[in-house]
């Protein structure tokens, strides 16, 4: 100041305040550019993730939908039987029709991604829109399937199961299962009495409703599987 150089100095201060914001907007810019690439590339492991486990679901969403079509045609040729005469009953392997029906499956895909996804809050990381809803519709649609499933369960074990205890020979049908049986019941039973009994046809009836609306959750959940599938596999 002594010597009139206050506009110098002046000039002097701006320009290194000038190279200091400069140098810290840079900074940022670096910083949110690592962010950004972190970021992205987090997003494509976890589509990738996905696709890896919703693949696997596929595989086993095809088994399921093979299964329960599979129960429902039986269902429908019991129907079929009821109030039929016993020389054509006995034209059917009735042991083999009802372990069919008594061994339909239920859907358990994975859920270990979308899982960790919600829980970590990893979901926001998802850029693609119509991929979380998808996501989200999955999480409802397993529910409901679930559901449908219990559903048939529950009458196999509190109905089903019950009546042919007492009308018909367990041990037959448990040829077809994991006790594999050699030889039928030597117990005197008349089989083909349960396609005369309402109750039969009744229990035999709602269960067949159950399994075919199992059947309608698995082919909703069958669609989003797929979008999810098609969204994830770029």
């Amino acid at each position: 100041m002594s010597e009139n150089k206050t506009s110098k100095y002046f000039k002097y201060a701006i320009g290194e305040i000038i190279l200091v914001v400069i140098g810290i907007l840079i900074a940022l810019q670096i910083n949110n550019w690592n962010e950004s690439r972190r970021e992205n590339s987090e997003e494509n492991n976890i589509i990738q993730n996905l696709n890896d486990e919703f693949s696997e679901n596929k595989k086993l969403f095809d088994k399921n939908m093979a299964v329960t079509k599979i129960s429902k045609q039986i269902g429908f040729s019991i129907m079929d039987l009821m109030g039929k005469p016993e020389e054509e009953l006995k034209t059917q392997n009735i042991d083999s029709l009802l372990f069919t029906v008594l061994e339909t499956g239920e859907y358990r895909p994975s859920e270990n991604t979308i899982n960790d996804l919600i829980q970590s809050g990893r979901l926001r990381l998802l850029k693609n829109k119509k991929l979380k809803i998808l996501l989200y519709n999955w999480q409802s649609e397993l529910k409901d399937v679930h559901v449908a499933f219990e559903r048939v369960e529950l009458k196999i074990d509190n109905e089903l199961i019950p009546y042919l205890s007492k009308h018909y020979a367990l041990k037959d049908i448990d040829k077809y299962g994991a006790l594999n049986w050699k030889e039928n019941t030597n117990l005197k039973i008349d089989k083909y009495a349960i396609f005369n009994d309402i109750e039969f046809e009744n229990i035999s009836d709602d269960y067949l409703y159950r399994v075919v609306s199992a059947e309608n959750s698995l082919k909703r959940i069958g669609i989003t599987l797929d979008a999810i599938l098609e969204e994830t596999n770029d």
